[in-house]
């Protein structure tokens, strides 16, 4: 199973950025929070949770501890969308990505190896706040 885009805390941050929260991909193999970048503009994603198979497939790409690892670091682009980077852990590679919102609880995250070439999709589901 690919972790493209694995991309990308159980409950969700209560923030002004839209994005801001928890988000599982569609196996629920791997969550991410999405939270304010440190010290940097725009927003970062951040592996909370993931399965064993999803830390093999990481650990076989050369990242040996997902769980911490930042899969995403993009910026508000005005339009709806975020534009930046990419963390592909299961190949050990950082693309060009962009998200967006399709609707309040649905995001689609987008990372292209080269250029906007051989690209993948994946949409990740928000993790309702407990």
């Amino acid at each position: 199973m690919s972790m493209l885009l694995s991309l990308l805390a159980l409950a969700a941050e209560p923030a002004s950025d839209p994005v801001a929260g928890t988000w599982r991909n569609a196996g629920d193999t791997v969550r991410i929070r999405i939270a304010r970048c440190r010290g940097e503009p725009g927003v970062c994603g951040t592996v909370v949770a993931a399965d064993a198979r999803a830390r093999e497939d990481a650990a076989r790409g050369g990242t040996d501890r997902l769980i911490g690892t930042e899969l995403l670091r993009v910026e508000p682009q005005g339009d709806g969308t975020w534009a930046g980077s990419v963390f592909v852990p299961d190949i050990g590679t950082e693309v060009d990505g962009t998200l967006r919102l399709a609707g309040r609880d649905t995001l689609v995250v987008q990372g292209c190896l080269f250029a906007g070439f051989g690209c993948r999709e994946q949409r990740w589901t928000r993790v309702a706040a407990r």
